[in-house]
């Protein structure tokens, strides 16, 4: 019986559900990151490309979600209703306008700039959960917020003053980052019912014409030349990346998947700095630091 007993009490707990909601919105913020980069490769236009990051993906993810073995995940009603299907469609044109103006604006500013005002949903969708959801933060999570705003404030001050003729880009990657809130408060009402894959192939499926039209509305360059650039930003952006956030989406407070967000531009300056030269200065060192450290205060309080 003794024996017994010291077998129970050194069982390793399997990791928590909150646990690896958190690794797999930073793990998907990090393959987003890599977005920009892929767009300024690409040989299309900038909306363009988004039209392709979005059609490469979706025969992919909607043949996973009607597989048998993935719709077993989560919760899959036979029926949606007609305020669900409202819902999606709503959220896959919020998706298409994002990406629409962040393309855009990519082309127009600093990668660090284009990831982190491209996110501005870190502090809109945290503050979406504390007004309408009644989320309020504990004073651990308040003290990681205030540390992530100085931290994304660094990280955004001193870029923007390397070139002041960033504004136009830097405006149109805020207004992506508005509709990304958007599109995220109608996909976290989507998830409460339907399983993350079944919610982004139909939401992604529900952005193909909008950006199709955005793209020939403005007379761009549809048909690629070289076709890695796009199917690098289909597979690590949309199917990885999204994929990922939006079964983080399901299962973590706003706050979490606003922060997470953060990892974005700092994954997005590092690759500014390697691959465009784009100068690092001590703010951004602080800033990415200070990032770091709400991200650790929030994993700590995702494991409680």
């Amino acid at each position: 019986m003794h024996d017994t007993q010291r077998k129970r009490i050194t069982v390793t707990p399997a990791i928590s559900a909150s646990t690896l909601a958190l690794l797999a919105v930073i793990v998907a913020n990090a393959a987003l990151a890599f977005g920009p980069w892929f767009v300024r490769l690409s040989d299309t236009g900038p909306v363009a490309s988004a039209f392709w990051r979005i059609t490469l993906a979706a025969p992919l993810l909607v043949g996973a979600a009607l597989s048998p073995r993935w719709r077993a995940v989560g919760t899959t009603p036979r029926r949606l209703s007609p305020g669900l299907w409202w819902m999606i469609a709503l959220g896959g044109l919020c998706f298409a306008a994002d990406l629409a103006s962040w393309h855009l604006g990519i082309l127009r500013t600093t990668l660090a700039n284009a990831t982190l005002l491209g996110n501005v949903a870190t502090l809109m969708f945290p503050l979406y959960g504390f007004v309408i959801m009644r989320a309020w933060p504990t004073r651990l999570q308040g003290l990681a917020l205030a540390l992530a705003a100085i931290g994304a404030g660094l990280l955004l001050g001193r870029s923007y003053q390397l070139d002041p003729q960033h504004l136009v880009g830097d405006l149109l990657c805020l207004l992506a980052g508005l509709l990304y809130t958007a599109y995220f408060i109608l996909m976290a009402r989507v998830r409460a019912v339907l399983a993350p894959l079944p919610a982004l192939a139909l939401s992604t499926a529900a952005s193909i014409v909008p950006l199709l039209c955005f793209a020939l509305l403005l007379g761009e360059k549809l048909l690629p030349t070289d076709w890695a650039p796009l199917i690098g930003l289909a597979l690590v952006s949309q199917i990885v990346g999204q994929g990922l956030m939006i079964y983080g989406l399901g299962r973590l407070p706003p706050l979490t998947v606003g922060l997470a967000l953060l990892v974005q531009p700092m994954v997005g300056t590092l690759i500014g700095w390697i691959v465009y030269h784009e100068q690092l200065g001590w703010a951004d060192g602080i800033g990415t630091l200070l990032v770091a450290i709400a991200l650790v205060l929030v994993s700590r309080r995702a494991r409680a």
